[in-house]
């Protein structure tokens, strides 16, 4: 229900900003000046247009409408794919699903193995006249096999009345099929199926494994027949199962055929045992000859016009089934495009567009249950609040050298095993944390982990990177001293570093901020010294004629200048770092959003990637909104002369 909903209003937002878009631009006065900034201000409803527009395609192509408005659709196309499947092996026996009978194909294709084996027998090096005579011999008599099985006069009466009884049941079940009250079900029959759809659920349930924290959904497609539609294909299913193996049991095989394959078989295989090691080639031959002499034994062979009432048969209830389809047929066409559901042994699934491009809703059903505190990724929330001792947080910030470089001696023991305390042991308790305080709420799970690797790495980067860019931009030396250091890492992909780093650094905090700390160093020095170095000399020789010393001009003069770059490679670094982060913990990591992604890929959790893309983009989305609106706070003259 909430998705046919959410449908609607998606559609009529579109059509109605659309129509709001287009009375605007007839009635408002805007600066007609090619290039304005002005000009590009506003159009919130050109946004909900974008949106709206993609969130329509992905409830389509995920099959998400087809979900809200046609709930059992999948169930029902379920059994249509258990009837196709239990047909398959039927069609393929005729030029129903191929252009040819069965029969013809394999016997053109035995015919076409016994012949190459035969020229290769006759033109080899390694056989002499007598072993060719013999294989060639052998060669003819499998050869012989096929007419023994193609030869309607030879047809066995129990053969063709078997074939005659499997036909007469195929017709059967067509009849009984278009009845209105087929498959007969009884009361007590139908609570049980009743009670089945509804301990397995519907469309995509999603539960949580207890003990690993894994996500996963139970079942792709309810497999138990909801509808009384459903019920008749399923019916049908079951009944051509047994129609189908009741056929693939019969073998055309008469007296005459059986006596010649025994002895053809026989004869190969005295003729192998009386081989020496030297003659293995003659061998292999032979080998290769009798297993073409098996296929044929075990195809389904038969004289060409034997099976005709069977395929007469099949074709009517082909076309029964697909009559009673109904409106199931355009549901699967129009509504699940790219793909349907398929029957696979004992399960279905989807197939298609919807089996790596999770459902709208299936995807923010999984991201509620994993915002769960209680459940979250591998037994850790997503984001929430963990109650720590504040002394954690301050061993965390203070080295441990802070104690070491104290003078004096840390307590030792004393002979009664007592240990005094002192000044340089209370020290090192604190850069430590190995004290009690107080506790304080800190946020906590793997989207607060990839966050603060990013900002920390950031924040080290800007740090470090604009000073040292803004030096190097207004300084020879320093331009001419760190700029081969800086090009000459700057090229290389972050990822190449990555394995480097955190074997040197470890798998934690540390190897993955270094590693963002680097990505970001480098943009935000080009950036700081390309606003250094770009900013007007007219300006800074007013600042020297108005009396401005050099800190005065930095500050008010170059500072402001390099803003812009230094504020858009701020922009570019924010990207550039979420990027290697999740790659980085991809390589390693145990939480964060590289890592739920990694995990999710491996058990095929397409609806926990689509999660973690989504929270990647919000993540860097709000960094860029951030950014933008700092920027029009510092740097409001950009763009105005």
């Amino acid at each position: 229900m909430l998705t046919q909903i959410i449908t609607f209003l998606i559609f009529f937002a579109v059509i109605g900003c659309i129509l709001y878009g287009r009375r605007l631009i007839r009635t408002e006065k805007v600066d007609a000046v090619f290039g304005n900034p002005e000009r590009a201000l506003g159009g919130t409803h050109w946004v909900i247009v974008g949106s709206s527009f993609l969130l329509l395609i992905w409830l389509y192509y995920s099959w998400d409408i087809a979900k809200g408005f046609y709930p059992k659709s999948a169930n029902e196309l379920c059994q249509v794919a258990k009837v196709n499947d239990s047909l398959l092996g039927l069609k393929y026996q005729f030029p129903i699903e191929q252009r040819e009978l069965k029969s013809t194909s394999q016997i053109r294709q035995e015919n076409k193995n016994l012949e190459i084996i035969s020229k290769e027998i006759q033109s080899s090096t390694d056989l002499n006249n007598q072993q060719k005579s013999i294989l060639i011999t052998f060669i003819s008599k499998t050869n012989q096999l096929i007419p023994l099985l193609t030869n309607d006069d030879l047809l066995e009466s129990e053969t063709r009345q078997k074939l005659n009884d499997i036909t007469g049941k195929i017709n059967l079940l067509t009849e009984n099929f278009q009845k209105p009250d087929y498959p007969f079900e009884t009361e007590q029959e139908k609570n049980e199926r009743i009670k089945a759809v509804i301990e397995e659920g519907g469309w995509g349930i999603t539960k949580v494994n207890a003990g690993t924290g894994s996500i996963e959904n139970t079942i792709e497609v309810p497999l138990v027949p909801a509808t009384d539609r459903g019920l008749k294909f399923h019916a049908a299913a079951k009944e051509l199962n047994l129609i189908s193996d009741e056929f693939f049991k019969i073998r055309n095989h008469n007296s005459e055929f059986k006596n010649r394959i025994k002895e053809i078989k026989n004869e190969i295989k005295i003729y192998r045992n009386d081989l020496n090691d030297s003659e293995e080639v003659a061998s292999s031959y032979a080998k290769n000859i009798v297993k073409i002499a098996r296929r044929i034994e075990f195809a389904s062979i038969y004289p060409p016009n034997v099976l005709d009432g069977m395929q007469n048969a099949i074709i009517k209830f082909d076309i029964a089934q697909m009559k009673a389809q109904g409106g199931l047929r355009f549901i699967d066409i129009f509504l699940f495009p790219a793909g349907t559901i398929v029957a696979s042994g004992p399960s279905c699934s989807e197939q298609g567009s919807g089996r790596w491009l999770p459902k709208p809703s299936d995807t923010f059903n999984k991201f509620v249950l994993m915002s769960n505190p209680s459940v979250g990724y591998k037994d850790i929330p997503l984001l929430w609040i963990d109650m720590v001792d504040i002394s954690k947080i301050i061993g965390f910030i203070l080295p441990d050298w802070i104690a070491d470089i104290l003078p004096g001696e840390y307590p030792v023991h004393t002979k009664e095993g007592v240990v005094k305390q002192n000044f340089k042991g209370a020290v090192l308790k604190i850069v430590t944390g190995d004290f009690k305080l107080l506790k304080i709420p800190v946020p906590y799970g793997h989207i607060w982990d990839s966050f603060l690797r990013v900002f920390l790495g950031l924040v080290f980067g800007i740090l470090i990177g604009v000073p040292l860019g803004l030096f190097m931009g207004l300084n020879r030396f320093a331009k001419g001293f760190f700029d081969p250091l800086i090009e000459l890492y700057r090229p290389v992909p972050p990822l190449a570093w990555a394995p480097l780093i955190i074997s040197v650094l470890g798998i934690d905090n540390t190897g993955k901020v270094f590693l963002l700390f680097m990505v970001s160093l480098s943009i935000m020095i080009i950036s700081a010294r390309a606003g250094a170095s770009g900013t007007q000399l007219s300006k800074i020789h007013a600042a020297h004629s108005l009396g401005a010393s050099k800190k005065q001009i930095l500050r008010y003069v170059i500072f402001p200048n390099s803003l812009p770059e230094i504020l858009t490679g701020i922009r570019v670094a924010v990207g550039m770092c979420w990027g290697t982060l999740v790659a980085a913990e991809f390589l390693a990591g145990t939480t964060g959003i590289g890592f739920v992604e990694n995990v999710a890929k491996k058990y095929f959790q397409y609806e926990v990637i689509w999660i973690t893309i989504f929270i990647m983009g919000m993540l860097g989305l709000l960094f860029d909104v951030t950014l933008r609106k700092i920027i029009d706070k510092t740097i409001p003259w950009r763009g105005k002369g």
